[in-house]
């Protein structure tokens, strides 16, 4: 055998070892590789948040919270955001279409830029106010929404609001 099919057939034999991200590696009975475990550390009461959650961390192979930077969780049935912010990191968020009331928990995620919020029961828009980072916000089909203050969300480049705000 020639050393470029040895090579060839080496680099194969581990590309597609290195596609099995969960396994640890072995040579000679010694570990010589073993992946980073996936994030368990968050408590998040509300079920449709929780497995929306879990399989963001899943498919991403998030090991620590700060990993997470996007979150999709539309038509999940959430009615709280209890423990999201257990995840600073994320840039975007995506929750249309849920029975979400209360936003206070995004408060404190400084680096969230896009935010969808659209088909819910959002009645306070306050906590988005001071998020430095924040250039889309979807509030529209909020009926009982508190229509934001002129001014109040004016770093927002694109800002959707129910009609009665309009």
């Amino acid at each position: 055998m020639s050393n470029r099919f040895i090579a060839s057939t080496l680099f194969v034999t581990l590309a597609l070892l290195a596609a099995c991200s969960n396994y640890d590696f072995t040579l000679n009975d010694r570990v010589i590789y073993t992946p980073d475990p996936l994030f368990t550390d968050y408590d998040v009461p509300d079920k449709g948040l929780r497995e929306c959650i879990k399989e963001a961390i899943n498919y991403n192979k998030v090991s620590y919270a700060s990993e997470l930077s996007a979150l999709s969780c539309s038509e999940a049935g959430i009615e709280t955001l209890a423990g999201l912010s257990t995840f600073t990191e994320l840039e975007q968020l995506t929750l249309s279409s849920n029975n979400i009331v209360d936003i206070g928990e995004l408060a404190s995620m400084s680096v969230l830029q896009t935010v969808y919020l659209d088909n819910n029961r959002i009645i306070d828009p306050v906590p988005l106010y001071e998020l430095p980072a924040l250039q889309r916000v979807d509030l529209d089909s909020n009926p009982q929404l508190i229509c934001p203050a002129s001014g109040s969300l004016l770093r927002v480049a694109h800002l959707t609001l129910p009609s009665h705000c309009r």
